[in-house]
């Protein structure tokens, strides 16, 4: 088997406040591109659309652009930025750091199944 699609074509957008998702469905990968735009923080854009207090998402991420801030349900807090990657378990907010959007590649599948779906 051989697939191949691109990310200027992705299969589904989801938009949200201050940025959006672009999901690429393939065999075996649900492969998401998140952007970010500044004042973006998960609790205020994205909760209303999970039902949820905090993200429960699992992320596998690599930051492409900009800088992010992770704070975990138990109060552990990270900053990723460009070239990082970063594994996120679920229970966390997250916001932009700064006045640069943010570009994350998200190969764990759910956040492509199931991020930001109303």
């Amino acid at each position: 088997m051989l697939e191949v699609k691109t990310v200027e074509k992705p299969d589904e957008r989801r938009d949200f406040p201050r940025g959006h998702l672009e999901a690429l469905h393939l065999t075996g990968l649900d492969f998401a591109v998140a952007s970010f735009e500044p004042g973006w923080r998960w609790s205020e854009s994205v909760a209303p659309l999970a039902g949820t207090a905090s993200c429960m998402v699992h992320h596998n991420g690599f930051v492409a652009r900009g800088r992010m801030r992770l704070r975990m349900d138990d109060g552990a807090e990270s900053e990723v930025g460009p070239g990082d990657v970063f594994v996120c378990s679920p229970g966390h907010d997250a916001w932009v750091v700064g006045d640069e959007q943010v570009v994350v590649y998200d190969f764990a599948g759910t956040m492509a199944n199931e991020y930001a779906k109303g």
